[in-house]
């Protein structure tokens, strides 16, 4: 009774972490050390946690959450990197960390439901993080970043007086006549505010085992 009592933990466990995660890699680690095993979640600290998990189970609650992705691959010693943070910086940690330890193999990945090969977390790995697509698109932005920080921090009311007095103004001038054309009404238009998501939080390790059933 208390087997299948844990059983049904770790299953349930292992949903969770596929329901709550950002992405999921799935990899082979047969024949490296425990020490280049913690080497590997401190590379991936801050964006990934990195679990040796059961075949059996795994696949039971990849099932149970919906998730085809790794359907015939949990076979030998497997281990999934539960991805919190940010999948690219999670992907570049992996790849790199398999380049000087060839004994760890990636084998799939899913990304917002969406089945990654081998080949495509490569691919992933070799993106700009989202920090740096950020600083990038705030650069560009330049003068027009103080306006979208103004609406930002301006409370909800505050921002849509704002946007109610453009829209005053423009319908104040009336409509705009183009010489040879015909006259046109004018469109009251509003500038949107850029969003940017917020990172997500780290969460705890799951438990390992090492069993592969």
């Amino acid at each position: 009774m208390a087997r299948k009592t844990d059983k049904a933990t770790a299953i349930a466990e292992l949903k969770e972490k596929f329901s709550s995660s950002n992405a999921a890699v799935l990899t082979e680690y047969r024949g490296l050390t425990v020490k280049q095993l913690s080497e590997l979640r401190g590379a991936l600290r801050g964006n990934a946690t990195f679990a040796v998990v059961k075949n059996t189970l795994t696949q039971l609650a990849a099932k149970e959450a919906g998730v085809t992705a790794f359907d015939g691959q949990l076979v030998g010693p497997s281990a999934i990197a539960f991805v919190d943070g940010d999948p690219v910086e999670a992907a570049k940690g992996l790849r790199d960390f398999s380049k000087a330890n060839p004994l760890l193999v990636i084998k799939g990945a899913v990304v917002d439901g969406k089945a990654l090969s081998p080949e495509e977390v490569t691919k992933l790995a070799d993106l700009e993080s989202r920090e740096v697509l950020l600083a990038k698109l705030a650069g560009a932005m330049n003068a027009s970043l103080s306006k979208a920080v103004y609406l930002f921090a301006a409370p909800l009311s505050q921002t849509a007086r704002v946007v109610d007095a453009l829209r005053a103004k423009v319908e104040a001038e009336g409509p705009v006549q183009t010489a040879g054309a015909e006259e046109a009404p004018a469109e009251a238009t509003a500038e949107a505010a850029p969003t940017a998501d917020t990172p997500a939080a780290e969460t705890a390790d799951v438990a390992e085992g090492g069993d592969t059933e």
